[in-house]
């Protein structure tokens, strides 16, 4: 990576839009990639993503906006990949140029379906990336807030310190704050996990649990993420830190959590399928429900909370029932 390093961001939703508007603040010219060409057309004329965050504004001026991923590809050295883990694969299928001697980093925060690995793992395994030329963006950080330019904090993970060091740099600004990490493992588990507990704090917040539990689902939460990353990934961490307890508190509580929303439409009577339709933007918790309790059936870790969740999303359990299960099994 080079000090005028080339950024790129992938994905066309609010996250993704978060990123660029961070970017933009720092950067000469930022690459983005998006398929929809109609929303390209728009920001170039109105510097706004009419579909996502359409409150940020942005500079079409520094952006190089294409729905071509070879192109975006080709040209760029450093490429961030904010699509949701369930579409990643498709995406992926229409390269063409090689991903040799490129920087990855992952804001994704998913499991890939097709391979049940997070994302950094993927493109290491599939790709042949090394792991010092793969990071992660994670929070705790909702991109509305971002949007709003309220004061947000972001954690840079990457084996190779001194990447992690130029992309907080191309990040940060008077309202984006940037601790930097060597734990790119764990840090993208937490990032996937804690999705699936704001589901499940919102399944409970639907069925009427009030703050005390919600109080005592967090607490626990932060216990299984704990068993759980140390299962699949074992080095020194501190789970109390903004990249793990930090994300999962926002995710968990703030009204902007997507996640909570889907929770809590499956809390108040709608079946999966019509609260998936009833949003516009993607849950990742409910992908990651099912990849995470796989690898929990393989490893062996205690997981009562994503146990609940799933046997509701994909047993098609009854939720009340599996919540009053789980009151008995949290301390």
């Amino acid at each position: 990576m080079s000090e005028h390093q080339k950024i790129a961001v992938f994905g066309g939703g609010s996250w993704a839009t978060a990123i660029v508007k961070m970017l933009t603040e720092n950067l000469e010219t930022v690459g983005w990639y998006m398929r929809n060409t109609a929303t390209i057309r728009y920001i170039k004329e109105n510097d706004h993503n009419p579909k996502y965050l359409s409150s940020a504004e942005l500079d079409a001026n520094h952006l190089d906006l294409s729905n071509d991923i070879n192109y975006m590809v080709a040209n760029y050295d450093v490429l961030i990949f904010a699509i949701p883990s369930a579409f990643l694969t498709t995406e992926l299928q229409k390269l063409k140029e090689s991903l040799a001697g490129k920087t990855i980093f992952s804001a994704i925060k998913g499991i890939v379906p097709e391979t049940g690995l997070i994302v950094g793992e993927h493109f290491n395994t599939v790709y042949e990336i090394p792991l010092e030329n793969i990071g992660v963006i994670t929070g705790p950080c909702h991109a509305e807030e971002v949007a709003m330019e309220r004061l947000s904090y972001l954690t840079i993970a990457c084996q190779d310190e001194e990447k992690a060091k130029k992309m907080s740099k191309a990040l940060e600004s008077d309202y984006i704050k940037i601790k930097i990490s060597d734990d790119i493992i764990g840090t993208e588990y937490a990032a996937v996990l804690k999705n699936i507990y704001a589901v499940a704090a919102g399944i409970a917040h639907g069925l009427g649990y009030g703050d005390n539990f919600q109080s005592v689902l967090m607490s626990n939460s932060i216990r299984e993420m704990k068993r759980f990353i140390k299962k699949v990934h074992k080095m020194k961490r501190n789970i109390n830190d903004s990249a793990y307890l930090g994300d999962l508190l926002v995710t968990g509580y703030s009204t902007f959590s997507r996640n909570r929303q889907f929770g809590n439409m499956v809390g108040k009577g709608y079946t999966v399928k019509s609260a998936q339709m009833e949003m516009s933007m993607i849950a990742e918790g409910y992908y990651a429900t099912k990849s995470a309790f796989k690898i929990k059936e393989e490893n062996g870790t205690k997981t009562p909370i994503i146990d609940a969740v799933y046997n509701v999303l994909y047993d098609a359990k009854n939720p009340k029932k599996e919540f009053k299960k789980l009151t008995n099994k949290l301390d």
